[in-house]
């Protein structure tokens, strides 16, 4: 039986906090990164990295920025109704 997790997409639209955070996870883990590590790197704690990762809500949006920057992701906001949306693989789009 295998436990891995379908593999993300590359861009997603986010619905829910746990979007962002399994994205987070995701991208710490094909940099082989442990948890501590990347919180390390990032100039966050590991409590705030993990409270990330599990999609819990309470976390500063300039603390979110800085581990998405740190990770080498991107927050990008668009109108629902944006081109560039429109251009995504139907299995990204609400």
């Amino acid at each position: 039986m295998n436990s891995k997790s379908p593999p993300l997409p590359a861009v997603q639209v986010v619905q829910k906090t746990a979007d962002i955070g399994s994205q987070i996870r995701a991208h710490r883990k094909q940099q082989g990164l442990r948890i501590d590590d990347a919180a390390a790197l990032n100039g966050v704690s590991v409590d705030l990295l993990s409270r990330l990762e599990n999609g819990a809500g309470g976390v500063r949006t300039d603390k979110l920025l800085a581990v998405l920057d740190g990770l080498g992701l991107a927050l990008i906001i668009a109108p629902k109704d944006h081109d560039f949306l429109r251009t995504l693989p139907q299995d990204t789009l609400p």
